[in-house]
């Protein structure tokens, strides 16, 4: 019997190898198809890992500089030895990747095309101009910066994430377009670590605007008494334009402008699909993939990661990709498909990750909407003793909870830790425990004492 042949489009990223590993294991015949230079995937790359190494060093300056027990000359942060360390580093983790990948490739019945994959009909493929017709494909080609149709916009420079991550200077001024993860993560780099003046422009009338308004309130208040950075709120863009010295200047709908010498492009990323998807039965946009990461057009092509537009994240991206992976084979043997319906997991590396943003589960207002009955408890971090010990006693957090059966639904927190608390909470909440049933005892003085008052609130409630 023929092994029925896969085609894997978009190898080195964390979707494509996820899906690549399961198939790998099967009695497929696998092709494997990244046209990568040098390749890893976004995450590694360009996003959360390379993100993390520039933020921590504006970290240790800002709190050098906000310890008011420290005396002496604050030192600046060498832009020069940041990008080298990141590149260093960061090199290394996608050469792992790659490496990776290629074992799976060294399988008799594996191959890996470093090319790239053009669709020219149905699950056929031009690459590297061989035609390769496929019985399944999985498309995790990703996404790429999402740049505003906004008049003017081209006509001047501007940087994205990726440009902020291997610039070793900038100018003294800037302009922020796009104040969501990316935003909030690079903006007190710039000002901290570049020392630039900013400003930025935010539609809402606070970041985090779907969650509590205590979050995005003291995310302001963060931001510019702690960051001096200057945040429009309430506002949008009309137009860009240069300015006579070179630097740029956006008009927004309230009449003013914004004005600095650089223009920063943190306005999201929007998924991308393969060359010539357009000749296929495929129509790529909002909902063509469904749960069980096949999409609408081809049941016989799957599809993971950023480039189905939904959640965009790296932990998800790999279990979208093992979910794919997984119904390739359960769709050749006729058996029912796997579904994945993650729980909500996110983490914002604000305040240079000093103040993460951590949310898990359902908001109390989305728990009503799915017929819960709600009982909350919400506690600030100043609170907790642990946190002013610590120089970091800003922030909160806030528990959602069935008032019925006492099950936890959510957590979210913007605080010092709210990261590392976030894996705790994942398995409360995957585990659907009785807030009743959490032991609410620290073995000593640490900061998820604020989980233990979280816990006691919700008891003492129910």
């Amino acid at each position: 019997m023929t092994r029925p042949h896969v085609v894997v489009v978009g190898a080195y990223g964390s979707a494509g190898v996820a899906a690549a590993e399961v198939l790998a294991d099967a009695d497929v015949a696998l092709t494997l198809i990244d046209d990568g230079e040098p390749g890893g995937g976004l995450c590694i790359l360009r996003g959360c890992m390379p993100s993390k190494e520039v933020l921590s060093a504006g970290a240790h300056r800002y709190q050098a500089r906000h310890d008011h027990r420290l005396t002496g000359d604050l030192p600046d942060v060498d832009l020069d030895a940041v990008v080298e360390t990141k590149d260093d580093h960061v090199l290394g983790f996608a050469e792992h990747r790659r490496r990776a990948v290629h074992d799976l490739a060294d399988r008799e019945h594996v191959t890996f095309r470093h090319e790239t994959a053009r669709f020219v009909d149905d699950r056929v493929l031009d690459v590297g101009g061989e035609r390769i017709e496929a019985d399944y494909v999985v498309v995790a080609t990703g996404s790429d910066l999402n740049v505003p149709d906004l008049p003017g916009v081209r006509d001047v420079d501007w940087m994205g994430s990726r440009d902020v991550l291997d610039a070793t200077e900038f100018p003294d001024s800037g302009v922020v377009m796009g104040f969501g993860y990316v935003g909030v993560e690079l903006v007190p780099y710039l000002s901290e670590a570049a020392d630039m003046d900013l400003t930025v422009i935010e539609h809402d009338d606070r970041p985090l605007d779907r969650y509590h308004p205590a979050f995005g309130e003291e995310l302001l208040e963060l931001y510019r008494e702690e960051f001096g950075v200057e945040v429009r709120t309430e506002v949008y863009e009309e137009s860009v334009e240069p300015t006579a010295d070179g630097g740029v200047r956006v008009r927004l709908d309230d009449g003013t402008t914004a004005e600095g010498d650089q223009l920063f492009l943190f306005t999201g990323r929007t998924p991308s699909y393969p060359e010539g998807i357009g000749v296929t039965s495929l129509d790529p946009g909002e909902g063509w993939v469904d749960d069980a990461m096949r999409t609408a057009g081809d049941d016989r092509v799957f599809a993971a990661g950023d480039v189905v537009g939904d959640r965009m994240l790296l932990h998800t991206a790999k279990e979208e990709g093992y979910v794919a992976g997984r119904n390739v084979l359960r769709a050749e043997r006729g058996e029912e498909l796997e579904t994945y319906d993650p729980l909500h997991h996110e983490v914002m590396f604000a305040g240079l990750g000093v103040y993460p943003f951590a949310s898990l589960g359902l908001r109390a207002d989305e728990a009503r909407e799915q017929g819960h009955s709600v009982v909350t408890a919400q506690r600030e971090a100043a609170d907790d003793g642990v946190f002013k010990t610590k120089d970091v006693p800003r922030g909160s957090a806030r528990l959602v909870v069935d008032a019925d059966d006492g099950t936890v639904l959510g957590y979210h927190g913007l605080h010092f830790h709210a990261d590392a608390m976030a894996k705790t909470m994942q398995v409360i909440l995957e585990a659907e425990m009785d807030v009743r049933e959490v032991p609410d005892r620290a073995y000593h003085p640490t900061t998820p004492e604020i989980l233990d008052g979280l816990f006691r609130d919700a008891k003492a409630q129910l």
